[in-house]
């Protein structure tokens, strides 16, 4: 049996994850694939605990936050009820909305970089994607679409902090460039188009 494949998306608040996460999973369904669609945080007390903080409703601090989101992404990768490992292994596709890149760019603007970086990357239990898929918007649409879609906004979630946010996606995705399979997608295009180029990177590497 193959093994399934991980795929990441990534991208500030508002570039449009959900909807490409849709599409490309009906697509992958549409060829016959098996796939788990997930996201973090996930659904653990710990991911609820990390969504409280988001929401504003708890405060924590970026260095609590960042092994807060490490515990919960330990627990994603090994619980044996849908941890992704047990469904790679199964040989299911997994297409997971967020992941460690996440945590590099957002705590990674308060908290020390490095030290967040490592104690994700050198964790034997988390799992290296196969594919991260970096959807690229400009500050002002992602804004707009936060403003239009969001009942209330969450700690990110404004034009100043997101800017910085995005600066540290790309020093980051740059660090990691050539060590992981990292693709950025200029999401500012509609959507169908978008989607194609997103399911040719899938295509790459699905076999």
């Amino acid at each position: 049996m193959k093994r399934g494949k991980l795929i990441v998306f990534e991208g500030l608040d508002g570039s449009g994850k959900g909807t490409q996460i849709d599409l490309l999973v009906k697509e992958m369904k549409n060829q016959g694939r098996m796939v788990y669609q997930t996201a973090e945080p996930t659904s653990s007390s710990m991911g609820g605990m990390i969504r409280d903080a988001l929401g504003g409703f708890v405060k924590r601090d970026a260095y609590e936050l960042s092994a807060m989101f490490l515990a919960d992404r330990i627990f994603h990768n090994v619980n044996p009820v849908n941890g992704i490992r047990q469904f790679l292994d199964k040989g299911i596709d997994v297409v997971c909305d967020r992941y460690y890149y996440s945590s590099f760019a957002y705590q990674g603007i308060d908290a020390d970089l490095k030290w967040v970086m490592n104690m994700n990357l050198q964790c034997e239990e988390i799992l290296k994607p196969d594919l991260c898929i970096f959807l690229d918007v400009d500050i002002d649409s992602c804004d707009e679409r936060i403003e239009k879609n969001r009942l209330a906004r969450e700690i990110y979630e404004n034009k100043n902090t997101q800017l910085k946010i995005r600066r540290r996606f790309f020093e980051v995705l740059d660090m990691l460039s050539g060590i992981e399979n990292i693709k950025v997608v200029n999401a500012a295009r509609p959507i169908e188009a978008v989607s194609a180029d997103i399911i040719n990177l899938y295509n790459s590497i699905k076999e």
